[in-house]
């Protein structure tokens, strides 16, 4: 389980490092992103960690460079950790051909359609690999983690909280797609990447896995804020799906719903220090 760092930056009096590794379970190099705020950085300290899942298109320096989260982390004392949103340099035929579908648009599962399957295992690496990866290399508490994103990673977040109860003690999301089994987004993934039968997409689809609970699996609260600017809450991203799961079985959500906010990184730039604080709450 080695490491090569790429960068470091001073950053809030903690530091913002990028990393590459052999990936196992995608078969190809990875990259990821981490702060570590100053109290990560005292002998023998371990520190709450985040992990971020980004959107479409974006990758594992969109979050640090775009979300002006690193002072409130350092506030806080928590480290975020930020993979890429899919393989690259796969050589697959056209992987690259579609802004989402492909590269940058890996949603967070593990595909079983040919020729994705070989590569495009991004659960396993997320939830396996590079969390003992992180747990092996950095100054981190692995038994206080969260995870939060924001569209095709907000989507991540709230599938992966769900599909592996206890991993992730909090989580929350910017804009997520709440019920990609009802919207365009999610129909182009899950046919390509797991098949034209319907029957799996529901395990990868939050507001379908919320009611399979039979108690509130986060009792603490979810938090998600969406821009009701947002071009793309009419067709893709669906909150109300997902406000209803959580109604029928009693899981306590915060949804804020925000006059004049779009889909961008102002509008995570906004509210992201309400997020990291909604985690650090739970992760006491």
């Amino acid at each position: 389980m080695t490491l090569e760092l790429i960068s470091a930056h001073g950053c809030f009096g903690g530091v913002q490092r990028f990393y590459r590794h052999a990936s196992a379970a995608i078969g190809l190099p990875m990259q990821f992103g981490v702060y570590l705020p100053p109290q990560a950085l005292e002998p023998g300290a371990k520190v709450p960690v985040l992990f971020y899942l980004a959107g479409l298109t974006c990758n594992e320096e969109t979050f640090a460079i775009k979300a002006g989260a690193q002072a409130h982390a350092a506030r806080l004392g928590l480290a975020i950790v930020t993979p890429d949103t899919s393989p690259r340099g796969a050589e697959i035929e056209g992987e690259a051909d579609e802004w989402d579908f492909g590269v940058g648009a890996g949603f967070y599962l593990n595909a079983t359609q040919a020729p994705w399957d070989a590569n495009w295992q991004m659960e396993t690496y997320i939830t396996q690999e590079l969390h003992a990866l992180v747990e092996h290399h950095l100054p981190v508490d692995m038994d206080r983690v969260g995870i939060f994103g924001h569209s095709m990673g907000g989507h991540g977040a709230l599938t992966l909280a769900l599909r592996n109860p206890g991993l992730y003690r909090s989580v929350s999301a910017f804009a997520p797609i709440a019920a990609p089994s009802q919207c365009p987004w999610g129909h182009k993934a899950f046919t390509g990447y797991l098949g034209p039968d319907r029957g799996p997409w529901s395990a990868h689809d939050a507001s379908a896995l919320m009611i399979e609970y039979p108690m509130p699996p986060y009792p603490e609260g979810i938090l998600i804020d969406q821009g009701l600017a947002d071009k793309f809450l009419p067709t893709q991203l669906h909150p109300e799906q997902f406000e209803a799961a959580c109604a029928q079985i009693g899981q306590p959500l915060t949804l804020r719903r925000h006059e004049g906010y779009d889909h961008g990184y102002y509008f995570i730039q906004s509210f992201v220090a309400d997020h990291l604080a909604h985690h650090a709450r739970c992760l006491a």
